[in-house]
Formats: structure tokens, sequence, C-alpha cells
């Protein structure tokens, strides 16, 4: 039979900026630590306001009503350069268009330099938002004379889902939206199960294998398809994307890491071999009572199998587990994905 044709390949970045949207915590106070190549909210307010005075030779610069706002959902904005090539694409847009309109201005990001809005899957936590931010996106867009927004989904699109609880109430989120809403917002949809290429700079995966033994998805979860439900713990229309930066190794956003961490480092890893996983970006989805003992084996997993340089876990991944990544990680190693906070991979 033919030849499995291997992934395609990126190349070597000279730069990787990642901007955090949207994403449940916030905070623009504590200290980074030496050698993260983490920037924080802070700075780039003060840098950006003109200031209103001076007071004993210092600018004053009002800064706190220019902080982004959290919210339970995650959205990052990733610049990748490569000599005189320049991709943005967005991964994922958080729960409410308003949201991320808003951070968006309170950053000044540029919305015409979008190219690509990739989702990473169908919860509204990541797509609730779409429709607005598109129409936010295509109109900047057409205004700078660039071609249309695309729109990267997974083909296999449910029109709800929910997660039976505790309570013995299913916790539903609100209706996902559709690929008619989101062209008729201004955009082109493009549909992927498989490996591909997301701006010729990034690399998206295809279906996430399930190699570790407690890595099960998400108990009680459900989607409906029409008048059908199924119970649907894999959930496995989720999708990472990555990027690799010249002597720094590969960066991975994954949104909600619903098939586990690890198994996405692992096959970030596969996907993209002979290098180190250089920051590990996102949700890791280590809370709530179904997924809390996994933190032990994720974390120790993390550490002697995945082996990133940089953990940054936000949105889904919970305060035990994030506790628990910091004391393996830090200070080196440990740059929580908070709002408003930014990245900048520089090769060497």
């Amino acid at each position: 039979g033919r030849m499995n044709p291997g992934p395609p390949s990126i190349p070597e970045l000279d730069e990787l900026t990642i901007t955090i949207v949207v994403d449940n915590a916030t905070d623009t106070l504590s200290s980074i630590s030496p050698g993260i190549p983490q920037l924080p909210e802070m700075a780039y307010v003060l840098g950006r306001v003109p200031p209103i005075g001076t007071h004993d030779g210092h600018d004053c610069v009002v800064a706190l009503d220019h902080l982004c706002v959290a919210c339970h959902g995650f959205s990052a904005l990733a610049t990748a350069r490569q000599g005189d090539r320049t991709a943005t694409v967005l991964f994922d847009v958080g729960p409410y268009g308003d949201v991320w309109v808003a951070n968006a201005e309170r950053m000044a990001i540029d919305l015409s330099s979008i190219e690509v809005l990739f989702l990473s899957h169908w919860h509204w936590d990541h797509s609730g938002g779409i429709t607005t931010v598109v129409a936010a996106i295509a109109e900047a867009r057409d205004r700078a004379g660039r071609p249309p927004l695309v729109v990267d989904v997974h083909p296999d699109r449910p029109d709800q889902r929910g997660i039976l609880t505790p309570l013995e109430i299913f916790a539903m989120l609100p209706p996902e939206p559709t690929i008619a809403a989101i062209e008729a917002a201004g955009a082109t949809v493009a549909v992927h199960g498989e490996v591909h290429d997301v701006a010729d700079l990034f690399l998206a995966s295809g279906d996430i294998p399930r190699l570790t033994t407690y890595e099960t998805g998400l108990a009680g979860h459900h989607t409906w398809r029409g008048d059908e439900v199924t119970l649907d713990p894999e959930i496995h229309d989720e999708r990472f994307l990555a990027a690799k930066v010249r002597g720094r190794g590969t960066t991975v956003l994954t949104a909600c890491s619903h098939a586990g961490v690890v198994n996405v480092g692992l096959e970030a890893k596969r996907l993209l071999p002979d290098q180190p996983i250089d920051l590990l970006l996102g949700g890791y989805h280590l809370a709530g009572t179904t997924v809390e003992d996994r933190i032990e084996p994720t974390v120790a997993d993390l550490t002697d199998l995945v082996a990133p340089r940089i953990v940054a876990p936000g949105h889904c991944t919970g305060w035990r587990a994030a506790a628990q990544l910091a004391n393996a990680f830090n200070p080196s190693g440990y740059a929580p994905s908070v709002v408003g906070s930014r990245y900048v991979l520089s090769a060497t």
C-alpha cells in the first residue's frame, strides 16, 4: 500500500511571541523568575500609555484601568517570525466575544494581522466568542486590504456538550457556533482532522494518541448531535498547535489537554522529533474531582518523559495541579499562563 506520509515539515523560527488574550487567572503583580522569557502585563501598559504628568522626575502613567479581564476560557495569540516571513495565528477565542475584543484592545493587538483562527476543540469556553471575534478580525482585515481570515476547525462538530455532575445534573455548555454562522461573520472555514501545517510556520496535530494509562478523558462528558446523545469522555476532536524555535525547541499550545497533557507532550515529541519541548502552554485539565487523582502521575511524567523546559499552565489546570507543578518546575521552569502576559521566545 501507499507509504504513510510523515508530518509536514515546518521551519525553525527566529522568534515566537505568544500573548494570552483570555485565561481564568489575572496576576500582573507576581514577579517573573530570572531567565523565564515571560513579560508581565504591567510592563507593556506602562510602556504604551501616555503619561498624565510627572512627579519627582518620573512619568505618572494611569495603568490599572488597562488591565485585561479574566474569565473561564482560553485564547492565545501566536506570532511566528522566520526571516522576513511573519504569521499570526489566534488559538481559540474564549467564551465571550466582548471580553476577547476588549482585552485585544487593551493590549493594542492589530486585528488585521491575524491570518488564521485555529479552534482547538468544540467546547464553548474556547469557541463561544467565535462569531464576534471573527467579525471584528474580518472587518480589520478588509479595511487593511488583506484576504479573509481562515478559521481552522475539526470536521466532527457537535451541536452541544455537557458534563454530568456529582449533583446528578448535566452542566450544559451553550450550543456550539455553526459553520454557517462562522462563515457569515466573514471567515473562510478550513476543516482538518489530520496533522497539517498552519500558516506555513505552525504544525497542528491530528487525533492525539492515548498512551498513558491514567489520562482517560473527562468522565461524565456527553455530546449532543441533533437528537443523538453519546457518552464522550475522550473528546477526539481536540488538537494542539506546535512551532519550533531555533536553538530552543518545540513550543506546544494545548487548550484543555482532554487527551492528557502528557499524551499531548509525547505526541508533540513524535511529530517534531530530535528536539526538546521548550514551552508547554495552556490548560492541563487537572481540576475537578474526576481528574485530581491524576495530578501526581502527570507531574512525574511531565518531569521525566516530556521534560519541557518551561511549563505555562493556565485555564483548566486548577490550583492543586498548579501548586504541584510550581513545586516541580520552579523557579527556572514555571511561568503560568495569566491573562495579559506575553512570552517571547528568541532563537539562540
